[in-house]
């Protein structure tokens, strides 16, 4: 039952995360992201909660969502606190591409398998 609750708690705050890296890089263009201070450093943020809560996950709920890229979740673990040109490569790779697909699965994930999401034990 514990590792249920870690498991739904987890994939709540990931689903969360994911949303909000999503509104703080909507609408913007490469460059006015990288440009941005304030935006970057906090979806660099909430990319390394992201990337942490993905690692902490149990075996059996990364066996359960095989369609996430846990490959590039735990590559960005390692790129992201680097500074530079290839940690702006990682960070825009991860606002437009990582995390909008994470965020598709889990949602998916939701609808097919609710008990992975569910509290209750």
């Amino acid at each position: 039952m514990t590792e249920a609750l870690f498991s739904a708690a987890s994939l709540a705050m990931l689903d969360e995360a994911c949303s909000g890296v999503l509104i703080l890089g909507e609408g913007l263009e490469r460059d006015e992201f990288l440009s941005s201070r304030l935006t970057r450093a906090e979806v660099g943020r909430l990319l390394l909660i992201i990337a942490r809560l993905m690692d902490g996950l149990p075996a059996e709920a990364s066996r359960r969502l095989p369609e996430i890229d846990w490959t590039g979740w735990s590559l960005l673990t390692r790129t992201l606190p680097d500074q530079g040109p290839a940690s702006d490569d990682t960070l825009w790779f991860a606002l437009t591409s990582l995390v909008p697909a994470t965020l598709m699965w889990l949602r998916l994930y939701r609808q097919r398998e609710p008990a992975l999401f569910a509290f209750a034990g």
